[in-house]
């Protein structure tokens, strides 16, 4: 029971260290990096708060040195699916009817906890087994889940005050439920923060989880749950659960109580739960809520007003940085005829001059992409350019497995719009760049938009205030995070909620209150002071 009306603390972004050299944070850092580097965990599923040891292993690498493994982690299948969804039913009703403030209690401290003693762990743990850069896992597993858990509680206090309007004689309210029945939260491996908002934000509204991580990120995953626990959060709450997509996936998707999805991953898996689910309607208790971000094509446009170097940082950063995994990465740029011999020397040479290795040496700017699978995806992109007659390598090109899964930045010009890296999803590290005729600018906007099923990101850059207006019109529904003069990643909860459409999601914006909607379910609730005693009108009255 609340006695109070409660008022959370106001949030703000947590601010992003900057590990120079001599700095305590670096130090810290890299004592954390040498402990974990140097153990091996075991990695048991937690299961209604316990530990599960099935003895069907599979290991944690650093893609970056794929002999080294950080530890084993155990699989399950539909006993184990069973067992949770068990431990999220028996669990819901508790969780649900716990004051609203107890359960934003949990996710505070859990922020408080990530922002001090668990920092490093958590941003070693990102580096070692998904190969990040000490930066690149500080604006993702610290800043932006610390961010993640505090704004969530402060959107889910401004959903709890949205109640109707009441007429004389009676009082309106509205309640904000959990949905009936568990959700189904499926993390990538790309983002630490992610990984840790799917299953927390549909938990803070009172609902109990299902959370399959994936395979290539049990590691972080492991240490987020350990995170959890740590901060209170109560056993059956979030279940966390490992194995293959149809070993977990198809269970939890048959179970009638599924009362929703939370993914983040490829639009083909999407696709495919989604039809799952539509041909199992007649079996669930409710309509399952369906949430998705899926595939991306990200684009930079460069308008012939562009400025040339602003342009080159966007492309390098927005192209490049952990190794192009990022859903938000750009992948095609589309330049026009009069700035490309501007850039092109220079952007060749930041790009050959990417340093990338082992992301415990803090000098490299790259890390290894995740698994052999994305290894062999972009080397068959990167060595169909080198024999094709539309398209051309201008930086990097090379590739080496022999220690970890490295690929060089590359930087492939193509003679055609349509060519295959222009429109097909790599997420890695090759950047593909159109020239086009400076005069037809408008007619490459359609060109752009009508290229790519996906409409997750997009950048434009113009000085030019009305072409930036132009553009921003005729690219309406080409993305869902939209950048003008800045390069198409970095969303930062608070301040650009993440998300888009098409074959990109259903665009229910992670880090804002439109995401926290998708997991209530209302109920209005009317209360009369002085019912009527009469079933008869006054119009019934005679003459």
């Amino acid at each position: 029971m609340s006695l109070a009306i409660s008022k959370v603390p106001t949030p703000v972004n947590e601010p992003v260290k900057g590990y120079l050299p001599g700095s305590p944070e670096r130090a810290s850092l890299k004592a954390k990096l040498a402990e974990m580097s140097a153990t091996k965990t075991e990695m048991p599923m937690i299961i209604n708060g316990h530990e599960v040891h099935t003895g069907k292993l599979g290991q944690s690498v650093m893609p970056h040195n794929h002999r080294h493994v950080l530890g084993d982690f155990h699989m399950g299948g539909e006993v184990e699916v069973k067992q949770a969804i068990h431990g999220a039913m028996h669990a819901h009703k508790e969780w649900a009817n716990l004051p609203w403030e107890a359960r934003a209690a949990v996710f505070l401290k859990a922020a408080d906890l990530l922002q001090g003693p668990w920092r490093d762990t958590l941003n070693a743990a990102t580096m070692l087994g998904q190969s990040k850069t000490c930066h690149q896992a500080e604006i993702d597993s610290a800043c932006e889940l610390v961010d993640f858990f505090r704004f969530n509680v402060a959107y889910y206090e401004q959903l709890m005050k949205e109640q109707p309007q009441s007429a004389p004689g009676m009082w309106n309210r509205l309640e904000h439920r959990p949905l009936e029945g568990f959700v189904f939260a499926v993390t990538p491996f790309n983002f630490t923060s992610i990984a840790g908002n799917l299953p927390t934000a549909p938990a803070l509204c009172g609902n109990t989880v299902i959370w399959k991580p994936a395979s290539s990120s049990v590691y972080s995953a492991y240490w987020l749950m350990k995170l959890f626990q740590a901060a209170g959060l109560p056993d059956g709450v979030i279940n966390l659960v490992v194995g293959s997509g149809s070993a977990i996936g198809n269970p939890v998707l048959a179970d009638s109580h599924l009362a929703g999805i939370h993914f983040t991953g490829s639009t083909g898996v999407f696709n495919d739960m989604w039809k799952t689910v539509g041909a199992n309607m007649g079996h669930y208790k409710g309509y399952p809520r369906i949430v998705g971000e899926t595939g991306g094509k990200d684009f930079i446009f460069a308008h012939p007003s562009a400025d040339p170097k602003s342009l080159v940082t966007a492309i390098v950063r927005g192209a490049y940085e952990y190794q192009g995994q990022k859903c938000s990465a750009a992948s095609r740029a589309y330049i026009p005829s009069n700035i490309w011999p501007k850039i092109k020397d220079e952007l060749i040479s930041q790009i050959d001059g990417l340093k990338m290795g082992d992301v415990a040496d803090f000098s490299n700017f790259m890390g290894a992409v995740i698994d052999a699978s994305s290894f062999k995806t972009q080397k068959a992109a990167i060595d169909a350019a080198k024999l094709s007659s539309d398209a051309k390598i201008l930086a990097g090109g090379t590739y080496d497995d022999s220690v970890g899964y490295f690929v060089r930045p590359t930087l492939i010009e193509a003679m055609t719009p349509k060519y295959q890296t222009m429109c097909d999803e790599l997420f890695g590290p090759v950047m593909t760049v159109h020239v086009y005729d400076e005069h037809h600018w408008k007619d490459m906007l359609a060109t752009l938009d009508h290229t790519s099923p996906y409409a997750l990101t997009g950048a434009v850059f113009a000085q030019d205030r009305y072409a930036i207006q132009h553009m921003t019109e005729a690219l309406r529904y080409s993305a869902g995070n939209f950048y003008i003069n800045d390069k198409p990643t970095g969303a930062v909860v608070g301040q650009q909620p993440f998300g888009g459409a098409r074959a990109s999601g259903t665009n229910d914006k992670a880090g804002s209150i439109l995401n926290l909607l998708r997991w209530i379910s209302p109920r209005t609730i009317k209360e009369t002071f002085v019912p009527p005693t009469d079933h008869r009108y006054g119009f019934m009255q005679g003459e």
